[in-house]
């Protein structure tokens, strides 16, 4: 390229992050080069500047700059082209809980990652074209869960859909959730944690600290649903933000880890008597649509059972993974 372009950004593709169109355009370009261009204002949208982060909307014209693309770093060697077998897709849709016009219901396996990054070759994100079922458009993702939290996902089915579940969730409008099993026995049985969170250490192995510079609010319900004596307790949590490793970073805050969550818990996350799989025990239990969403008459709620390795947790302590649920605190509860 060897002049500035003003590229329009497609209906389809509403809603989308401005890095994540660039990753699609511009696949050569790396993260660190876009953070440059605009930091220095080289790429703008409608001539202002913007973040990484921003959601686009059709119409709008972003400005690429020259050489955006042959001016970045050749691919390395792993930068090649997954491909999904026939076996993983059919996996992959025997996990979808609920299916219309604009939304999957996924029921996300532990150990699979939602998108690529540093040494993740394999993730959800390269699987969403087995999703399609037909429709013309491929599944978007409109929220996270990290690569060994198991349970509900959404997905989008169109440009409409992505953009207002896309609203929603950044409103905090979706309640969530989620089970843990963790390693001794939190006081109070019930609170709201308030431990601000920053991402902080060394590149690769970054974690998320209470006392980090960037620490921003955080808030997280929770419940002691059970417990087998003073060494495990089952919590019903819900995060009332959306901070990277938020519940694990909270749950360690209590002084009581979720259970085999070395990162955050050290050795005292390790309980062999109870578990010797070394697999998180984090599952994201149910989600609540709220009425309107999407056109619904009324609010859905969809929950996903326990991955094997937490039923058969479960099972040698006597929990009942089918008991009612039991928000962690009041008012808006999934």
């Amino acid at each position: 390229m060897s002049a500035v372009q003003l590229i329009e950004v497609a209906p389809d593709e509403t809603g989308l992050r401005l890095d994540r169109w660039f990753r699609r355009h511009f696949p050569a370009l790396g993260h660190g080069r876009l953070e440059k261009l605009l930091r220095t204002g080289q790429v703008r949208i409608d001539g202002k500047r913007i973040k990484a982060g921003a959601r686009l909307e059709a119409g709008q014209q972003v400005r690429v700059p020259p050489n955006a693309q042959s001016d970045a770093p050749a691919p390395g060697p792993r930068s090649v082209l997954i491909e999904v077998g026939a076996d993983e897709v059919a996996a992959l849709r025997d996990r979808v809980i609920f299916c219309d016009d604009d939304l999957i219901v996924l029921d996300k396996p532990s150990g699979l990652a939602v998108q690529g990054g540093s040494g993740v070759h394999r993730h959800l994100d390269a699987m969403l074209d087995g999703l399609s079922f037909g429709a013309a458009e491929r599944p978007r993702l409109v929220h996270r869960l990290d690569r060994d939290t198991s349970g509900v996902l959404l997905l989008a089915r169109n440009a409409r859909a992505a953009a207002e579940l896309g609203t929603a969730f950044r409103d905090r409008l979706v309640p969530k959730v989620y089970w843990a099993l963790v390693a001794g026995v939190p006081t109070p049985r019930r609170g709201e944690i308030t431990v601000a969170l920053g991402k902080a250490g060394p590149a690769g192995r970054e974690r998320m600290r209470e006392n980090a510079t960037s620490a921003k609010p955080a808030a997280t319900r929770y419940a002691v649903r059970k417990t087998a004596g003073p060494g495990v307790a089952w919590l019903a949590l819900e995060p009332l933000t959306g901070r990277t490793h938020q519940l694990r970073a909270h749950c360690a805050s209590l002084g009581t880890p979720i259970l085999n969550d070395g990162k955050y818990g050290g050795r005292a996350a390790y309980l062999d008597a109870i578990d010797a799989s070394k697999r998180l025990h984090l599952h994201a239990r149910a989600l609540l649509l709220p009425a309107k969403l999407l056109g619904m008459a009324r609010s859905r709620r969809f929950e996903a059972p326990l991955p094997a390795h937490m039923a058969a947790t479960w099972q040698r302590l006597g929990f009942d993974p089918n008991a009612p649920d039991e928000g962690p605190g009041q008012g808006r509860q999934p």
